[in-house]
C-alpha cells in the first residue's frame, strides 16, 4: 500500500500531467526497448519497437515525448571560455513581433501615398480576399482595370516601403 501511494505521488505531482495509459505505453516501450537491445545487440528503430508493443509508431514516440523531463530554455547547451549558448539561442522565430510592428507601419504609410480607388482595390484584393473578376463587378470597371489599377498602386507602394 505504501508503495501504492510514492509511485501515486509521483506520477500525479510532476510538472506536466501526463495521462496514465500514456505513461503505460512509455514505460513498455522502454521496457522492449531493452529487451530488443539484449538480443539483438544493436538499438532498436521506433518501428521494431512499436511492432513489438503491437501499437503504431506514432504512439511510441507520442508516449516516450510524452515522459520527457520538462527543460529550461536557459540551459546552457555548449560553453566555452567567453561564450555560453543556450537553448533559447537555438529556438527561432520565424517573424519577430518587432518585424512585424515595423511591416505594418511601412504598410500603413505607403497606403496613405495612393488614391482612394487604388486603396479601395488593395483592400478588396489583398485584406478580403476577393478576385479581380469580384473586385471590378463590386466598382463597376472591368477586370483588365482592376488589373492595371493594382500593379500602378502596388508599384508606388514599392517606392514607399
Amino acid at each position: 500500500m505504501i508503495i501504492g501511494e510514492i509511485r501515486r505521488y509521483l506520477r500525479d505531482n510532476n510538472a506536466i500531467r501526463v495521462s496514465r495509459s500514456l505513461r503505460d505505453t512509455a514505460y513498455k516501450a522502454l521496457q522492449a526497448k531493452e529487451q530488443l537491445t539484449r538480443k539483438n545487440a544493436k538499438e532498436p528503430t521506433i518501428q521494431e519497437i512499436a511492432d513489438e508493443l503491437g501499437v503504431k509508431k506514432e504512439d511510441v514516440v507520442f508516449a516516450l515525448d510524452a515522459i520527457q523531463d520538462p527543460i529550461s530554455l536557459f540551459e546552457p547547451v555548449y560553453h566555452d571560455e567567453s561564450d555560453t549558448l543556450y537553448i533559447m539561442d537555438q529556438v527561432s522565430d520565424e517573424k519577430s513581433q518587432d518585424d512585424i510592428w515595423l511591416e505594418n507601419i511601412a504598410l500603413k504609410e505607403a497606403m496613405k501615398r495612393i488614391n482612394e480607388r487604388e486603396k479601395q482595390i488593395l483592400m478588396l484584393r489583398f485584406f478580403a480576399g476577393k478576385t479581380q473578376m469580384e473586385v471590378a463587378n463590386e466598382i463597376g470597371i472591368s477586370q483588365a482595370q482592376v488589373s492595371r489599377l493594382e500593379k500602378t498602386a502596388l508599384k508606388h507602394m514599392k517606392k514607399y516601403i
